[in-house]
């Protein structure tokens, strides 16, 4: 049998065309939705620019600022309509993302160079650079290394225009080589943190889509399991029987998920329905038992598949159905399952046919061999008893009736009843049959039959067009089974569970395409096919699978549902499409909707970054789940902390609140850390499990992990102001060696950095802080809006209400109006003013950028969870099919000879086994052919089959017993049980232990008698008296898969002839056996009693004994 899960793909395995796939879901899914929210974003930031400087005095006197502004506004605004409407693709969106950061670093130096000329502050640009950085890694779609290429320039483009402006190259100094090597930190820290984001949201992506393709490659693969299981249920069932046996299946698997399901009756399910005026017909093979015992396995095999096969092709032909094969009988049923008015004459028309298809090979290759046709028309009981290895069979009186017609009739002849004759309307001739004097039954049921004369006999024969007979030495060098098994492969009738097997079987329903590619899907065996290139269908398969990979891609971000609509309102990436815009091509909202049909994201209809709604099912178990890499979080956020430790260090004053502030939180993410980490750091130290078991659960406790991430956050937003309200004022100090001339540019602005000077610098430390708040990729989006903005809050009002605007501005201004002879040019007035403005700007532009990222990167994280929500919810279903489809296969052949069909292996598409030695089993219950009456009382027969059903079932649960698995189940005809034992093992190796071949035997009896025990015990909760008779042999047989239609497992022999004869010339409540499976019984320890000679047909006289039972019980514990 398949091993679990084998179906998937090995999770090495990548296909070609993979790698394009993720580059356009990635386009799809994240870099025009960051693209557009970056563009949104700096199209808010120009036009706030331009109102800043038209608001700040004088335009004239930031022209350079105004004409970039508009400049970049104009670009930014045709950036977002093209990419909007979906007209660049990947190439050009590329380049427009290298656009845009070109924008935007002429956009920052105008910045620098308007400070400059205007004799303001050039370090309050800073953060204008550090969000250039942020969003090169963040919302532009660069690679890592174009990424890390762009940030490294900007950085250090932006240190040196700085350093050339502040005359480190010229006149260099303490001070400005301190300011310098700041900023390089704070550059630093936003490439780390720009890289740490864009690592782990590309792994995230990545993740995201290996779900999306596995998702969409297990729902693929769930529908070919759904066709493959109704093909191979169909090759053995009807329809109107099959369906409902396979949700029985279902069930019964749901239900052992169920502890409390407890049966709501005492029956086994009966899948049995009566169908009147229909026509049965039984055929048999007349002299082919002695051509069988010249045939090799193979030829054996090959002789009935092909002739079962071609009787299969008349039964469609005549609308007839074939209903079981019996060794070499063949019986079928016309008006099954929709009545026909002409089911007598389709019966015997296919009579007709089989017997001129027997004499063609008679006539072709010497074989004496003819067909023996019996027709009865009547009523029928049709359906499957039992539990195991199932077979659509029919029974009745008028089912036994046929059978007697077939066995008194006449070869080459179809023999019927009279009741038959009236259905045919003179269609055909007929002439007196004679039935009473060849059939006891007959005779005493006083049934006249005919014998029908073929319309063909009364014909010149045409010319023959089959293979000449042999002739001469050529004819006895030639074996019979050869002759016949050369003949009957010219037929060419298909081979069991060939439709299985091509792809054409589960693609029938694909759109074709004209482009070939290799196959995607998991057959479910792999077949010699021919070229892939001559099959339409077989390229249909492969490319809807392309084009519902890129659909699915597509629709992953292009389409939204709100279950508050009646439609499906199509959205493109995130945002509304404009009206009448056509849904991408093979998008099928139904299939492609995720998690959203389950209640899941709701579109909010703006923003880039839509969020699940509040009451949706998702969001418990998005809060709930475990984050894998959440440790990683605080360790960059600590990162961060470090950094702004080392601006302040450089620059800030030297203060005790300074050195107690940052000790106290430097204590507090220590602490932190240490307990993320304790797993790592104390792998010698077992003693600390307690810690360690805390430190593994910062990942799976949510409560856990949400509260060091406020902790980490509240210190790191409160470490990065805390400092600005404590420093001195008027009289301001500065680190030891700082008292230096910060600038001998003649456009320097003082000697000494007043505080003023450090409230850039302070701005990059709270935008550092935005920045650790959201390295938090995971954390909820309301904690992180709530957090972002308390702290954008706090920070606007300390930045405006500090005392250095009062304490410095005066001083400062007076300087400037020294400098300029006693005149206050109107640039110089707007100063201080210009700063506090840009400052107030930056931390709103970084707060809303980080808002609207954060809003997209929940919307990545809600939709990770839906797709692992579907995934795993397809996933079970996916394994309930292949739990349904083994169960399928048990039931029609045995695991090992299911595994030649299945498998990797490319086998011979026949098979046949042949063993050496095989215990076989026939039990019957004569007396249910008493029981069974058709009467009203009974349903016509119904609840007498309803007990037999019970007696197979009850006989099949014995082979769930572990003594009995070496039991194979054949088939059940009637009332009759037939069972082998030592099938599992080929040939060859029992001659090597032929202590476990006789162990068989053994087995065998002791199944015989917990048979006869089962019985007993329905028969005292059914008030029965049946009696079990049992026959069994040994030896030699022939196994194979015979039957193209409805492939059956059956086996072949001497032996199961043998042991049938055994069964029907026996005794009830006894076990009859032969002679030399006595033998061998006696040695295990069995008692056996002495019936003598007895009559077998086609064997003569045959001894044979009964094993004693009695002791068989207390002889047989061995075996156990």
């Amino acid at each position: 049998m398949p091993a679990k899960g084998r179906y998937f793909l090995n999770e090495g395995e990548e296909d070609p065309d993979q790698a394009a796939l993720y580059g356009k879901y990635r386009l799809t899914s994240q870099h025009g939705p960051l693209l557009l929210t970056l563009l949104l974003v700096a199209v808010t930031a120009c036009v706030a620019l331009i109102i800043i400087s038209f608001v700040c005095g004088d335009p004239s006197g930031h022209q350079a600022v105004l004409g970039m502004a508009f400049f970049t506004f104009a670009a930014f605004v045709v950036l977002y309509v093209l990419v909007y409407v979906e007209c660049l693709v990947s190439r050009w969106l590329r380049a427009s993302a290298l656009l845009i950061w070109v924008c935007l670093m002429m956009l920052g130096y105008m910045l620098v160079f308007d400070s400059w000329i205007n004799t303001t502050s050039v370090r309050a640009q800073v953060p204008f650079f550090l969000f250039i950085v942020f969003v090169v890694y963040t919302l532009l779609p660069f690679s890592m290394q174009g990424a890390i290429a762009a940030g490294v320039i900007s950085s250090i483009s932006h240190l040196l225009v700085l350093g050339a402006i502040m005359g480190a190259f010229t006149a260099p100094s303490i001070q400005v080589g301190l300011q310098l090597l700041a900023n390089a930190v704070i550059f630093l820290c936003g490439n780390l943190t720009g890289a740490f984001h864009k690592h782990h949201m590309q792994d995230a992506s990545r993740e995201l889509f290996t779900y999306t393709v596995k998702c969409i490659q297990i729902r693929r693969k769930l529908r070919i399991e759904k066709r493959q299981q109704e093909n191979l249920l169909l090759s053995v069932l009807p329809a109107h029987i099959s369906m409902g046996m396979k949700l029985a299946i279902i069930e019964r698997l749901k239900e052992r998920g169920d502890r409390r399901y407890m049966p709501d009756n005492n029956f086994h399910s009966l899948y049995v329905k009566r169908h009147q005026n229909v026509s049965i017909l039984y055929a048999d093979i007349v002299g082919f038992t002695r051509l069988a015992s010249d045939c090799s396995p193979k030829e054996l095999v090959v002789v009935l598949n092909e002739l079962f096969g071609k009787f299969d092709q008349i039964a469609k032909a005549n609308e007839c159905m074939r209903i079981k094969i019996l060794g070499d009988c063949y019986y079928c049923v016309s008006g099954l399952p929709v009545s026909l008015p002409t089911h007598a004459r389709n019966c015997v028309k296919m009579g007709l046919d089989m017997c001129e298809a027997i004499k063609q090979v008679r006539e072709a290759t010497g074989v004496d061999i003819s067909m023996r046709v019996g027709i009865h028309s009547g009523n029928v009981l049709c359906g499957v008893i039992g539990l195991r290895k199932w077979q659509y069979d029919v029974w009745s009186h008028d089912v036994s009736l046929a059978n007697r017609m077939e066995a008194a009739g006449v070869p080459g002849r179809v023999h019927i009843t009279e009741a038959t004759l009236n259905h045919l309307d003179k269609a055909y001739e007929v002439e007196d049959g004679h039935g009473q004097q060849r059939d006891p039954y007959l005779k005493e049921m006083n049934i006249r039959t005919y014998l029908v004369i073929d319309p063909r006999s009364q014909q010149p024969p045409p010319p023959s067009q089959h293979l000449p007979k042999p002739k001469g030495d050529a004819a006895l060098k030639m074996r019979a089974s050869v002759r016949m098994t050369r003949y009957l492969e010219s037929w060419g009738a298909a081979r069991p569970f060939a439709h299985l097997n091509h792809r054409e079987s589960v693609s029938s329903g694909e759109t074709p395409v004209t482009r070939g590619r290799r196959p995607k899907t998991i057959p479910l065996r792999r077949h010699r096919t021919p070229d892939r290139s001559a099959s339409p269908k077989g390229r249909s398969e492969d490319d809807s699978y392309d084009e519902e990979m890129l659909s699915a891609i597509e629709g992953l971000s292009s389409t939204r549902c709100d279950p508050r609509a009646s439609a499906p309102i199509p959205l493109r990436w995130g945002f509304p499409t404009r009206p009448g815009s056509p849904r991408p091509r093979g998008v099928r909202f139904d299939d492609l909707e995720l998690g959203w049909a389950m209640g899941g994201v709701r579109a909010s209809g703006h923003a880039a970054g839509t969020s699940a709604s509040p009451d949706s099912p998702c969001r418990p178990q998005y809060r709930l789940a475990p984050i894998p890499r959440a440790r990683h979080y605080f360790a960059c956020a600590s990162l961060i902390f470090v950094c702004i430790l080392l601006v302040h260090v450089l620059l800030m004053p030297r203060m005790v609140t300074l050195g107690v502030s940052f000790g106290l939180v430097a204590c507090v993410l220590g602490l932190v850390l240490g307990l993320c980490f304790a797993h790592k750091f104390l792998r010698c130290c077992p003693a600390r499990g307690t810690l360690q078991a805390i430190s593994k659960r910062v990942e799976t406790q949510p409560l856990l992990r949400l509260s060091l991430a406020i902790l980490t956050i509240g210190s790191l937003l409160s470490i990065a102001i805390v400092n600005l309200p404590l420093m001195p004022f008027p009289a301001l100090g500065l680190p030891a060696g700082n008292q230096t001339s910060l600038s001998p540019s003649p456009r320097a602005v003082s000697r000494e950095l007043m505080p003023c000077d450090l409230l850039p610098y302070y701005t990059c430390s709270c935008i550092l802080a935005f920045v650790a708040c959201s390295v938090f990729l995971r954390m909820s989006l309301e904690l992180k809006v709530a957090m972002l903005t308390v702290g954008l809050v706090t920070y606007l009002v300390l930045f405006n209400i500090s005392p250095c605007w009062k304490s410095d501005c005066s001083d400062y201004s007076q300087a400037n109006l020294t400098k300029t002879n006693g005149t206050l040019s109107s640039s110089s007035l707007c100063l201080w003013k210009d700063l506090k403005v840009m400052i107030n700007f930056y931390l709103v532009l970084f707060y809303v950028t980080l808002i609207m990222l954060s809003r997209q990167i929940d919307y990545y994280c809600r939709l990770d969870c839906l797709w692992k929500k579907k995934f795993k919810k397809e996933h079970e279903e996916f394994e309930t099919m292949e739990n349904v489809n083994r169960l399928l296969l048990e039931n029609v052949l045995p695991a090992h000879v299911a595994a030649h069909f299945i498998g990797d292996k490319l086998n011979e598409d026949w098979y046949h086994q042949s063993y050496d030695c095989v215990c076989v089993m026939f039990a019957s219950v004569p007396d249910f052919k008493v029981f069974y009456t058709e009467c009203d009382v009974n349903k016509e027969g119904l609840e007498c089959l309803r007990l037999l059903n019970e007696i197979i079932a009850d006989f099949d649960e014995l082979l769930l017993k572990p003594k009995f698995s070496s039991v194979e189940k054949i088939k059940t005809i009637g009332s009759t049980y037939m069972a082998a034992a030592g099938l599992s093992s080929p040939s060859g190796t029992e001659n090597q232990d032929l202590e476990r071949q006789h162990a068989h035997i053994g087995i065998m009896v002791e199944f015989s008698i917990a048979l006869m025990s089962k019985l007993d015990g329905i028969n005292r909760h059914s008030f029965n008296s049946f009696r079990l008779r049992v026959g069994i042999n040994h030896g030699p047989v022939i196994a194979g898969v015979i039957g193209a239609r409805k492939p059956q497992y059956d086996i072949w022999g001497n032996t199961v002839n043998v042991a049938s004869r055994m069964e029907s010339t026996g005794e009830l409540g006894k076990i009859q056996v032969t002679e030399e499976t006595c033998t061998i019984l006696q040695g295990l320890g069995y008692s056996c009693e002495c019936r003598g000679l007895i009559n077998v047909k086609g064997k003569g006289e045959l001894r044979t004994y009964f094993v004693c039972t009695d002791t068989a019980k207390f002889q047989g514990l061995g075996l156990n």
